[in-house]
């Protein structure tokens, strides 16, 4: 009997299952909206959730610990600053998840998870900071 066994597998051991959390959850972040598959939306949710929660109380304890969940600085600093104070009178609920029909190769049902009331030019933005930044880099060393 399986008494008070949370979360799904997912096929994966649970080291790969943290890891790929932390790195939807760090993209999540960043870009305000992901495509993934169903089961791994429903699983990312109440992760994703608990770290806006831990935001939202904003103390030195909190940070430091949404920094060892995701394992990523920039996205905790953006969940602070920007995403911890947009939800700051709301309780809870902070994501949707959508349906978004089946994927080609397989047939897996995917979906799409977002913040509620997200910003939509930060869906890209990070992607074309990072390749601005990149170019910058590459005209400085051959100069």
């Amino acid at each position: 009997m399986r008494h008070g066994i949370a979360g799904r597998k997912l096929n994966r051991t649970s080291s790969h299952r943290k890891a790929m959390f932390a790195n939807m959850a760090a993209s999540l972040i960043v870009h305000e909206q992901i495509t993934t598959t169903l089961p791994k939306a429903k699983e990312i949710r109440p992760f994703v959730e608990k770290l806006v929660t831990l935001a939202k109380k904003g103390d030195l304890h909190s940070r430091r610990r949404a920094i060892a969940i995701t394992r990523d600085q920039d996205a905790v600093k953006k969940l602070f600053d920007t995403i911890a104070a947009r939800y700051a009178t709301r309780n809870g609920g902070y994501i949707r998840i959508m349906r978004a029909g089946y994927r080609h190769g397989d047939n897996a049902p995917m979906a799409v998870v977002e913040f509620v009331d997200r910003d939509i030019s930060a869906k890209g933005a990070a992607d074309k900071a990072r390749v601005a930044a990149e170019e910058n880099e590459a005209e400085t060393e051959n100069a």
